[in-house]
């Protein structure tokens, strides 16, 4: 069989089995999209995986991200993050600006 073409994929689609709203990260194994829109329980939607996006991310002393290092999405703590936390955390894709300590959000062009 050969291989047969089925979207551009710069969203892909997704049936969550509870409410997701509009900007939501939704982790599915090592994939980690955005929701585009909100999606109802049992209802087929669409998830971003390619893009730029502000991620929310930790504010404090050392958590500056510069621009260009590896992201990362900590389910548990709903941030961005330099730490893979050796696999826990899912790779987002690279930062694209720098955020400083006191900086809420990170820039980040997805890169699955």
């Amino acid at each position: 069989m050969n291989v047969i073409f089925k979207q551009r994929g710069e969203a892909i689609d997704y049936t969550p089995t509870a409410d997701v709203a509009s900007g939501d990260v939704v982790v599915q194994g090592e994939l980690v999209g955005v929701a585009k829109l909100d999606i109802k329980a049992g209802n087929l939607g669409a998830l971003a995986v390619t893009g730029v996006f502000d991620f929310p991310k930790a504010t404090g002393a050392g958590s500056t991200m510069a621009a260009g290092v590896k992201a990362y999405w900590d389910e548990a703590a709903k941030v961005a993050t330099e730490d893979a936390a050796s696999g826990a955390n899912k790779y987002l894709g690279k930062t694209v600006a720098e955020a400083g300590d006191e900086a809420a959000t990170v820039r980040v062009r997805l890169s699955q």
